[in-house]
């Protein structure tokens, strides 16, 4: 059974699990950068760690900061909500490496659903269905041409912009079904 966890994010999400280990009996370290320290979660951790200043950047997805709260609380897992860092395939290594639970999917998981090629693959040889004569090609090829139609229409005057980024990625839907 965990005993202390540290919530790597902010805000409702943040409180949402603050809330479930309470009523688990696990106690919580918010982290928070130096903008947050009067938020609702921080005031309601059994503990807090100040990560940073308050650009996201610098606190919220400082790896280092996250992981160097959980070793001075003491805790034994990081929650990382969603969000953030939560799809970040390194920092479920990083955590898992410095000797913390990562509460998510492993990072292998996280890698292979992050790549949609990789992951329709990976639900077809596990007798997934997926939706028919998607085999996540097409998609590359129409993410292409719809980029270069992009740049070619931002070279037009601003008031076509909008329209024909639209109809040619409208078109390429339809050429690349």
């Amino acid at each position: 059974m965990l005993d202390k966890v540290v919530i790597a994010n902010r805000g409702e999400i943040a409180l949402r699990v603050q809330r479930a280990c309470r009523e688990m009996g696990i106690k919580t370290v918010a982290v928070h950068s130096t903008a947050d320290n009067n938020l609702k979660h921080v005031l309601l951790a059994d503990e807090t760690v100040c990560i940073g200043p308050p650009p996201s950047a610098e606190s919220y997805l400082n790896m280092p900061a996250i992981i160097s709260a959980a070793e001075v609380t003491d805790a034994v897992a990081v929650h990382p909500c969603y969000g953030f860092l939560s799809e970040n395939a390194d920092f479920a290594e990083r955590v898992e490496t410095s000797g913390f639970i990562f509460i998510g999917p492993p990072a292998s998981a996280i890698r292979l659903m992050g790549d949609k090629v990789s992951a329709i693959q990976s639900m077809k040889a596990a007798g997934v269905p997926t939706v028919p004569g998607s085999d996540g090609r097409s998609a590359r090829t129409r993410t292409r041409t719809c980029e270069s139609a992009a740049i070619s229409v931002t070279r037009s005057s601003l008031r076509h912009r909008v329209v024909a980024v639209a109809v040619a990625c409208a078109w390429c839907m339809l050429r690349h079904p």
